[in-house]
């Protein structure tokens, strides 16, 4: 067969393809402009979007800010201060007047050491026969010359007023006033005292004051310690155990045996109990070793003592089972007081007991009367805002009591309480029935002192006054501003209406309406803060400042109000348009009432658990009403995962006090620890060994295992799982010294292993995320390929792309992985297990929501919610302060920086709730083609739904806090449940906005880039 020549192309051939050429590259150029075009406005509309919910974290801000101002208010400090010179009642001869022989009481010493060993709970100082524990007979020196030699020493229970942490102790321990529960909140970072202590009035007798030890004494008191020979630490550091004692001993021994010339007073704080505590837990060798150190310590220092010196040795607080503090339970509370003198002047013989108390429950005194008794003894003046009583056993004598010093001392307590009392009144403006009893008790006393009553009856006149005042104080001492909590209140009830209003109208708001919420928004703004000028200035009750951003808050509410009325498509109402819809109302209002009930908040955790168990029946029955048999197939499978990976999950627990006996708690290794059990390290091998392989298999599913995602799921993700994995190895290697290397040494592996794990989850990986290509795999037809097969001109010419269907959610899962990564290295061995189990919950929900059509729905992101908080309590978590566990602060540092360890905590503390906030998106991007339309405004929508539970919850906690503001449990329960939730909310808000919406941006843009703008 002959060829045939090919023809020469004419001219008008050329022309043609010619101007086809001219007009496709017209038409490329039309597509890239409008292309460009909507890149464009996508991007200035994302940066609206952020705008509005910055407003909506602002009105969050302003709310809480407002409530707490009104709610966790400090006390009324009077600056009047107590001078030598004048006593607050004449004693005649009793009275010196100078500091040489004794201000308003003859001195009984001369100089003082007082140390305090942080968490000394009162029953490691008593002695126990049988069934002891490593806490037992560790610290005997206390307990034995009590014993031996009372009239020289006594040992005492050392009540301390909740909340139970460090700096709020002691400012307690040295002003003698009571606590106020936002003194907690600033633990770690203190401001001075500026109220009349025992500090300043040693300070203005010109005495000499050496400080060793914990540096949180140097933030209440700068400037009060000799600089030559005071030496500070690090106090934050709970993973160093030696660190703070070793320095303490090292300059404390040498300072007594070279004589007392160089100083008047010293005062050491010991740390290392505390941190074992935190770290072991108060059953561990580790909480032994500090014990008997400091057995050793307070032995040389009695050896080193001349009888004109008094020693004291305290705890400022004790430790729950789990070695924690911080809230009101009587592990916390019950610590240990000791005095020593070789002088021979203390007794015991005013009660008729000799010996120590066995338990804490009797004869105890509050950390508030050490004032008073250190001021008396000392010869100072009791501080003028001191609420203490002066403790008998330091003034009765050794043999007989004498009374007439009880009298004596308790006369000058009370007189000096009664001159607080009288101008604490006339600054409050409070009405004479308030102190009417502790008056009446006044002047019975001062009559009995008048008519030459006996001592003893002297003795328990005065002190029947003092515990009356001391009654009244605590039932009023917290003066609630109600204004500003109602204003609080009104802000976070507003952001909640402007919430339901933006994620769940009836007629779904897009993004272009952002800008003209925006608009109105920032007018109204301004005119409110005009207003609140100008109200600041005529009402001056809640100050110019608080004016002004309320004025302002409040005008934004009414211009978004004003604006939703401009919208052209009709007034939108935020109605539920399913069943799921109301069950996630439901849902959401039923936590929230609960939390009016101290049982119910005790018990969240299984709650939560039973509203995951009941969308999940829920979800196992819709599945199987699905017509398509693969539909209701993986409706089942899903719903009966998340269902038992819910029971799984539920079967790790920390337990609250309150719960006790019904709750055994798994997350530690015991009850009376804070390590983890051996067998519990083989978790997080688990999870670097199955949770890849699963999502793996979830991306399987729809064909998105291609691309990006296999890098990154396959190898990255599983590697950083191990790295987490050994670190938590490596740090049990170091609890139990399984390993024969330096601790300095091991510590720098472990934290240089921490920092590259996070180098991966956020600096790698996010610049993975950034730059990644959409997780898609494309065939392309044969003869693109090169097949000489002559059957393929037959063949379809159109390319399959494998990932379609899920392009944006595969995507975007992997930012979600970052975090996971992040989130599981901050986590203990049982926590990561269940930070795994959270993330195919995420994947099985995201498989129910798809299912069941309810991307739209606002059970997805109420569910996640849910989840989210549940697992905050499966990761070793409750609503108190005494399980926060700050030891998270240093997993990746080696010393304290701000702000980056308060992140570190946050990140182990809201962990769970940062996940599922992350994955919001997902809820309207899991299994979406690209060139779908309206996603911006979706996801806005998604998570503002998220949101929306958050703020429910929050609220919710705010509005029963303040209701119950004198309620018994107000402290233990209802405010760290309120403290918790707004911390949560503010968290949620952050991430929400810069994570989950900007993450959204990058995935958008990058599937868009592939496939075109639509």
């Amino acid at each position: 067969m002959e060829s045939t020549p090919l023809a020469r192309p004419t001219s008008t051939e050329k022309t043609q393809h010619h101007n086809a050429a001219i007009k496709q590259s017209s038409t490329d150029e039309t597509l890239e402009k409008n292309n460009r075009r909507k890149e464009i406005h996508f991007k200035a509309s994302h940066g609206l979007v952020i705008a509005f919910f910055l407003w909506i974290f602002a009105l969050h801000a302003l709310g809480i800010l407002f409530f707490t101002k009104g709610f966790l208010l400090t006390r009324l400090v009077l600056d009047q201060k107590s001078e030598c010179a004048i006593p607050p009642i004449d004693l005649s001869k009793q009275s010196p007047r100078s500091y040489r022989d004794g201000c308003w009481y003859p001195k009984t010493f001369d100089k003082a050491v007082v140390i305090i060993i942080d968490a000394l709970r009162y029953d490691f100082t008593v002695p126990v026969h049988q069934d002891a524990h490593y806490f037992n007979n560790a610290l005997d020196v206390l307990h034995e010359t009590a014993l031996r030699e009372p009239q020289n020493a006594f040992l005492l229970p050392f009540i301390a007023d909740p909340p139970t942490t460090t700096l709020q102790r002691l400012k307690g321990l040295t002003t003698g006033t009571l606590p106020t529960f936002i003194d907690a909140g600033s633990n770690f970072a203190g401001t001075a005292i500026e109220e009349d202590n025992l500090v300043a009035q040693l300070r203005d007798a010109g005495k000499t004051i050496v400080h060793l030890g914990d540096d949180t004494w140097h933030s209440l008191f700068p400037g009060y310690f000799d600089a030559n020979l005071t030496h500070a630490y690090d106090s934050f550091n709970v993973w160093d155990l030696h660190t703070v004692d070793d320095g303490v001993t090292q300059h404390l021994l040498p300072l007594l045996n070279a004589g007392s010339d160089q100083w008047d007073i010293i005062f050491g704080h010991f740390l290392g109990l505390d941190h074992a505590g935190h770290r072991f837990g108060p059953d561990h060798s580790a909480t032994q070793e500090k014990l008997q150190q400091m057995d050793r310590v307070i032995r040389n220092i009695i050896s080193a003592l001349d009888d004109k010196t008094l020693l004291v040795v305290m705890g400022d607080h004790g430790m729950d089972t789990k070695g924690d503090h911080g809230g009101e339970s009587d592990d916390e509370v019950e610590a240990a007081l000791w005095m020593y003198s070789k002088k021979g002047v203390f007794g015991h013989g005013h009660d008729g007991l000799l010996e120590p108390p066995r338990t804490a429950k009797e004869r105890p005194v509050g950390q508030i009367d050490l004032v008073p008794t250190l001021s008396l003894l000392l010869g100072m003046p009791i501080p003028f805002n001191s609420l203490g009583s002066p403790i008998a056993e330091a003034f009765v004598g050794p043999e007989q009591p004498q009374w007439e010093k009880l009298v004596s001392v308790n006369a000058l307590s009370a007189a000096q309480i009664q001159r607080y009392q009288k101008e604490y009144s006339a600054v409050r403006g409070l009405s004479k029935d308030v102190f009417a009893v502790a008056h009446d008790l006044w002047d019975a006393a001062l009559n009995d002192r008048q008519t030459k009553a006996s001592n003893p009856d002297l003795f328990a006149a005065f002190s029947r006054y003092q515990a009356e005042n001391l009654r009244v104080c605590r039932s009023l001492w917290a003066r609630f501003d109600v204004p500003r909590m109602v204003c609080g209140i009104f802000l976070l009830a507003c952001a909640l209406v402007v919430l339901g209003f933006y994620a769940r109208a009836t007629t779904p708001f897009r993004a272009e309406d952002t800008p003209l919420f925006l608009r109105h928004i920032a007018i109204c703004a301004v005119l409110g803060l005009a207003l609140g000028s100008v109200s600041g200035l005529v009402d001056t009750s809640l100050g110019s400042l608080d004016s002004c951003l309320l004025g302002a808050s409040a005008g934004s509410i009414i211009g978004f109000a004003y604006s939703i009325f401009r919208i052209p498509r009709g007034y939108p109402l935020p109605l539920p348009r399913s069943t799921w819809g109301w069950l996630s109302i439901l849902l959401t209002i039923l936590q929230s009432i609960g939390f009016a009930s101290n049982s119910f908040t005790i018990w969240e955790d299984e709650i939560l658990l039973f509203f995951l168990g009941t969308f999940a029946s829920l979800a196992l029955v819709a599945a199987l009403r699905q017509r398509v048999t693969t539909d209701r197939t993986l409706g089942l499978l899903q719903s009966s995962i998340f269902l038992a990976l819910s029971r799984v999950a539920s079967l790790s627990r920390l337990c609250r006090e309150e719960q006790m006996p019904y709750c055994r708690s798994t997350y530690y290794s015991s009850t009376s620890s804070s390590t983890s059990a051996y067998w519990q390290l083989f978790i997080p091998y688990t999870v670097s060994l199955l949770l890849p392989s699963f999502i793996k298999g979830y991306y399987k599913n729809t064909r998105s295992y291609a691309g990006s995602a296999i890098l990154w799921i396959g190898v990255i993700l599983r590697i950083s799982l191990l790295a987490s994995a050994i670190y938590w190895t490596l740090d049990a290697s170091d609890d139990n010294n399984w390993l024969d290397m330096d601790k300095n040494t091991l510590r720098f592996v472990k934290t240089t292993l921490a920092q590259l794990i996070l180098g991966i989850a956020f600096v790698a990986g996010t610049a993975y995320y950034v730059s990644a290509t959409p997780c898609i795999n494309i065939e392309l037809p044969a003869e693109v390929n090169g097949d000489a097969d002559p059957q393929a001109g037959k063949r379809s010419k159109a390319m399959n792309v494998l990932g379609y269907g899920n392009m944006h959610g595969s995507r975007y899962f992997l930012l979600v992985s970052n975090w996971i990564v992040a989130v599981v290295l901050f986590q203990k061995p049982m926590g990561g297990g269940a930070i795994g189990i959270l993330a195919l919950q995420i994947l099985a929900l995201l498989e129910i929501v798809d299912s069941n059509d309810l991307s739209r729905s606002a059970i997805g992101p109420v569910m996640l919610g849910i989840l989210g908080s549940f697992h905050f309590f499966k990761t070793g978590h409750q609503a108190s302060l005494s399980s926060i566990q700050w030891e998270s602060a240093f997993i990746a540092l080696k010393t304290l920086r701000y702000p980056w360890s308060p992140i570190l905590v946050t990140l182990n503390s809201f962990g769970a709730q940062i996940i599922t906030a992350v994955a919001v998106p997902l809820v309207v991007l899991w299994k979406q083609p690209p060139r779908k339309t309206g996603l911006l405004g979706s996801v806005a929508m998604a998570v503002a739904t998220f949101i929306l539970y958050f703020a429910v919850v929050n609220l919710a906690t705010t509005m029963w806090a303040g209701w119950l503001r004198r309620h018994l449990m107000l402290y233990r329960i209802f405010c760290p449940r309120f403290m918790t939730g707004a911390a949560a909310l503010m968290v949620i808000d952050l991430i929400g906005i810069f994570v989950a919406i900007g993450g959204f941006r990058w995935n958008l843009t990058s599937v868009n880039q592939v496939f075109g703008w639509a």
